[in-house]
């Protein structure tokens, strides 16, 4: 089970890493500066049903409300 959720994040950062033209570091980066990767721990069970793209398009909007700027 923490594999598949390991895996899932992977390609989440990956996703948006593409989506805001970062590296997958920088995105990794970012996503834990502005406390998302927190709310991926606590949310997983939900988001992991959800598509890629309305998941990067929330963690961008929960990341600008933490003082994020993408």
């Amino acid at each position: 089970m923490a594999s598949d959720k390991t895996q899932y994040l992977v390609a989440l950062i990956a996703e948006f890493a593409a989506h805001h033209g970062l590296t997958t570091v920088q995105a990794a980066q970012y996503l834990g500066r502005h406390k998302a990767l927190d709310l991926y721990d606590r949310q997983y069970a939900f988001l992991h049903t959800q598509s890629f793209s309305s998941n990067v398009r929330d963690l961008s909007t929960y990341c600008r409300r933490m003082g994020g700027t993408l």
